[in-house]
Formats: structure tokens, C-alpha cells, sequence
């Protein structure tokens, strides 16, 4: 069976946040001048989740199982997001975290990513079993805009789910810009991508020509 827009779009989310982890786990990752690696995978992790529990979740809770699902999802979510700021509180000197070590932070972070993955699979495919494909595009669609949009920390000790959840996403997206911008926290722009931006991702998802092809120039 092939997967679907979705199944595919968080495949390549997952990558990312792998491939963003492998700097930010390096030991030169705590130099000054290599902390923007670390702020890379964290908020860019931190939006993915906001971003899925506002976007995902909702269609999730209508499965037949689905109240189950999205309590352990919720459940992991705000595990990892305390993992990320014990990270995150290491790299800036927070004296709160100091007694904790690299390799412990690390080791819960990569324990708590392989859950997230196993989940968000799951519920791409059981969302894509009850969902015609139209449906699934536009979720997939709804999904990586929203990452765009979302909060780039993590707050496990606030609302996740429902309007309380998607209104504290909101205003946690302002306080963090703010926050981002005095402290000159470096976010990438280049990892979320718009499905309707000319990006690899989105020719692959809509099955588009790449741009400077053959095909498209025709």
C-alpha cells in the first residue's frame, strides 16, 4: 500500500529532527559559537509537537480508540518537552540543570523521540485508513503550516490539547518571538516547509515537477 501525504510528510519531519539532533548531541555543541545548533533542534522539535497536538490530535480523538491514543501521545509529549528544556537549561547555564549530565538529557531525549515516532505513526496510519485522500492532503497541508506558526519551546506544564491547548500554543508563539529576539536566538526558517512553497518536500508530496526540470519547463 502506498502511504499516504501525511504518512510521508511525517517520515520526513522525523528525519529532520534526527538530522538536527546529531550536532546538537555533539560535545562541541556546548561552545558559544555551536549553541545556534542546539536551538535548531529544539525549537524546531518544540514546534512539531505544538503544531501536531493542535492540528493532528482533534482528527486523532475521533478514532474509535482514539481518546486512548491521544492520552499517550499528550502523555510522551510533555515528558520529552521537559527533556527538552532540561537541554535547553543545560546549554544557557541554568543552575537548575546542572545536575543532571549531557549523556542523562540525551538518553531521555532519544528514548522519548522513538515513542513520539512510534505514536505519530500510528496515528498517520489510522488516520489515513478513515480518511479519503483529500482529506489527507488538506491535514497534511493544516499540519506543516502550523509548524510554522507554532511556539519554539517547550511548555510541558500548559495546556496541550483542545481550545485551552491551541490558545496557549498562541500566546506561547508571542512570548517566545519576543524572547527569541532579545535573547538573539538563532530558529531556522529552512526545516518547516509550506506545502504550496516550491520546496523538494512539497513536489514530492503533490507529485509536482521539481522546478528546472525537463518537465517543468515545458
Amino acid at each position: 500500500m502506498t502511504a499516504s501525504t501525511l504518512e510521508l510528510a511525517l517520515t520526513y519531519e522525523h528525519a529532520r529532527i534526527r538530522e538536527l539532533a546529531g550536532p546538537a548531541q555533539h560535545p562541541a555543541a556546548a561552545h558559544p559559537d555551536r549553541r545556534h545548533q542546539t536551538d535548531w533542534f529544539y525549537a524546531i522539535a518544540a514546534q512539531h509537537l505544538a503544531a501536531a497536538e493542535d492540528i493532528l490530535l482533534p482528527r486523532v480523538r475521533r478514532l474509535p480508540d482514539g481518546d486512548e491514543l491521544v492520552t499517550r501521545y499528550v502523555g510522551n509529549a510533555k515528558e520529552l518537552e521537559r527533556s527538552l528544556r532540561f537541554l535547553k537549561g543545560r546549554q544557557y547555564g541554568d543552575s537548575r540543570m546542572q545536575d543532571l549530565s549531557s549523556y542523562e538529557v540525551w538518553q531521555s531525549i532519544d528514548r522519548l523521540l522513538a515513542r513520539h515516532e512510534l505514536l505519530e505513526t500510528t496515528c498517520s496510519q489510522r488516520l489515513s485508513e478513515q480518511l479519503d485522500d483529500a482529506e489527507v492532503n488538506t491535514l497534511t497541508e493544516e499540519l506543516l503550516e502550523a509548524e510554522e506558526v507554532a511556539p519554539t519551546r517547550a511548555h510541558p506544564y500548559s495546556p496541550h490539547t483542545g481550545m485551552a491547548g491551541r490558545l496557549a500554543h498562541r500566546m506561547w508563539r508571542m512570548a517566545d518571538s519576543a524572547w527569541d529576539s532579545a535573547e538573539g536566538r538563532v530558529i531556522p526558517t529552512k526545516y518547516h516547509v509550506h506545502p504550496k512553497r516550491d520546496s523538494a518536500l512539497s513536489h514530492y508530496l503533490y507529485g509536482t515537477p521539481l522546478p528546472g526540470t525537463e518537465e517543468d519547463a515545458k
